[in-house]
């Protein structure tokens, strides 16, 4: 019988062969017939660890689930089926909320649905690049924005609704936007009333190019600075400039108001673009960039347009925000070149459309240095605190048995939170470099200046209290806002220690694990008494991992 099954598949593939041989003769087709090149080999498929490594990229965390994913629909369809996905909101949220007496106890309801959209948004990569942005185009909580959660919520939806957007359009509506006019003085900014001493607001004008768009300096289309004739940089604006964009930031307030001057904040008006009052503009003329003068006599409408515009077709944009992106989305040193693809990515997306951040994103992702063959010391960046703890939630399916996240202070426990930045500088200077071997290598590491003393120790205090304290083995014992992790799987081989190693390396690092913390572990775990000690060993294999460098460095 098996010969006869042999047989009967040996005649069916040469059917087979003769009516694809006839199928391509009869439609002209190519093969060795017409002497064409054989099709291309299928790509490699891609692995757990590539996934993991997109996946910590452009989300808040791989998972084993999304890396499954990942690896089905390939890189480049996850993205695609990504840039896809509707914006999860946050001010929809907090307006379903009963309104307290005092406005900024809703800001710990404002961080809780931020942790909601981050864990378990279907739309990761719009919220990571909407992270990203928040990280850029800076506003924050802390300050004169303390009592407006849904201006702050508004404006976190605005940059995840614009992420894949033109970013013309961005700046346009980061501009307008109520809570950056509060925390950078361009709502209520006047024309210039020399009898009441009352000149334009220039901290807006700064910013807006200092940190949002071009830099100080001017650029090449690799990034690197231009230089003069004498060997020093260009810079790229003057106090003239800044004194004629903060000219054209003139006239704007809350919108709705019967005056100006009776223009306050209410609930409505803090998420709605910020209205113009012409009687308070400015209608000179004014210098901008490059040498671009704005005519007098123009609607502050007009001058708005204009002063964008000059901004937006500015030469530094494109590789100022492509290294930008770069840095928070993949690696803190990108190589010229891996910087020039992304730039002119954004100068032109292939279609001639400047400034399309979808394209942007796409061309950092996808790039050969995103995850290069063979990896270097050059390669990735150290994780930023609040996505090592977003990366652990995720991977242990992490819950509260109220559903909420009250995590409202992340920037005093990881020192940040989402739109808790100490300054519009950031938590972080793009430029850091501790000393030692990095700066001495003309490298940066961002996210290092986080890495205080004691910011590093209540890291790992809190993350011991996230493993060993607030797990599935102890919800008896948790208070119903306490968000815990599922470690039950961990648990039921936990006397089986290479399997329990394993099984917490696959979930957190991919499976690539060194000898040096494997090892660590086996001897830490072995010290913990077997009897009932399941828990305590699952708890302890997590927190090792999840405090080592091996999951704080994101390759």
């Amino acid at each position: 019988m098996r010969h006869n099954i042999s047989v009967n598949n040996r005649r069916l593939v040469h059917l087979v062969t003769l009516l694809s041989a006839f199928a391509i003769s009869a439609c002209g087709g190519g093969g060795s017939s017409s002497g064409g090149p054989p099709p291309p080999p299928p790509p490699p498929p891609v692995t757990k660890t590539e996934a993991f490594q997109v996946l910590n990229q452009a989300s808040f965390g791989a998972t084993e689930a999304a890396a499954d994913q990942v690896i089905q629909m390939r890189i480049e369809g996850w993205l695609d089926n990504q840039l896809q996905q509707p914006a999860s909101l946050q001010l929809p949220h907090l307006l379903s909320l009963p309104r307290p007496p005092v406005p900024g106890q809703l800001q710990p309801d404002r961080v809780d649905i931020w942790f909601r959209n981050s864990l378990s948004g279907n739309d990761q990569l719009r919220q990571r690049v909407a992270f990203a942005l928040s990280e850029i185009m800076v506003v924050s909580q802390l300050g004169a924005l303390q009592q407006a959660p849904y201006s702050l919520a508004s404006y976190y939806d605005m940059l995840a609704e614009n992420a894949f957007g033109n970013f013309r359009d961005l700046l346009e509506h980061v501009t307008l936007h109520p809570a950056m006019g509060v925390y950078l003085s361009m709502l209520g900014n006047e024309k210039p009333n020399p009898a009441l001493n009352i000149r334009p607001d220039e901290n807006y004008a700064r910013e807006l190019m200092q940190l949002f768009t071009i830099g100080l300096v001017e650029l090449n289309i690799d990034g690197s600075v231009k230089l003069d004739g004498q060997g020093m940089a260009i810079p790229t604006y003057n106090q003239q400039i800044i004194e004629g964009f903060a000219h054209v930031y003139t006239g704007w307030n809350y919108a709705g108001a019967p005056s100006f001057q009776q223009a306050r904040r209410n609930v409505q008006n803090q998420t709605i673009p910020m209205q113009l009052y012409p009687a308070f503009h400015d209608t000179g003329a004014k210098m901008l960039l490059n040498g671009v003068v704005l005519p007098a006599g123009q609607t502050g409408d007009q001058d708005l347009t204009g002063a964008l515009d000059n901004i937006f077709d500015h030469p530094n944009v494109g590789p100022f925000i492509a290294q930008r992106l770069i840095e928070r989305l993949v690696t803190s040193n990108p190589s010229p070149q891996y910087i020039t693809r992304v730039a002119e990515t954004f100068n032109d997306n292939g279609s001639g459309v400047r400034g399309d951040l979808g394209a942007v994103v796409q061309a950092i992702l996808l790039d050969a240095e995103a995850r290069p063959a063979t990896p270097a010391d050059l390669d990735g960046k150290l994780k930023e605190p609040l996505l090592r703890l977003t990366q652990l939630w995720r991977a242990y399916d992490a819950v509260s048995t109220s559903g909420r996240y009250p995590v409202g202070a992340a920037y005093i426990l990881f020192g940040q939170g989402p739109l808790q930045s100490p300054s519009v500088f950031n938590f972080f200077s793009p430029f850091y470099a501790p000393s030692g071997e990095i700066a001495a290598a003309g490298l940066v590491a961002p996210e290092l200046q986080l890495a205080t003393e004691y910011q590093n120790t209540l890291h790992t205090n809190v993350m011991a209290v996230y493993t060993f304290t607030w797990n599935s083995a102890n919800v008896a014992n948790l208070n119903p806002d306490d968000v815990y992790i599922d470690i039950s799987e961990e648990m039921a081989i936990a006397d089986d220690i290479d399997a329990l190693i394993d099984t917490v390396a696959d979930k957190l690092l991919a499976g690539q694990i060194s000898t040096t913390l494997r090892a660590e572990m086996a001897n830490m775990l072995g010290r913990i008494p077997e009897p009932n000690g399941e828990a305590a060993r699952a708890a302890e294999a997590i927190y090792l991992v999840v405090t080592s460098p091996e999951y704080a460095y994101q390759r």
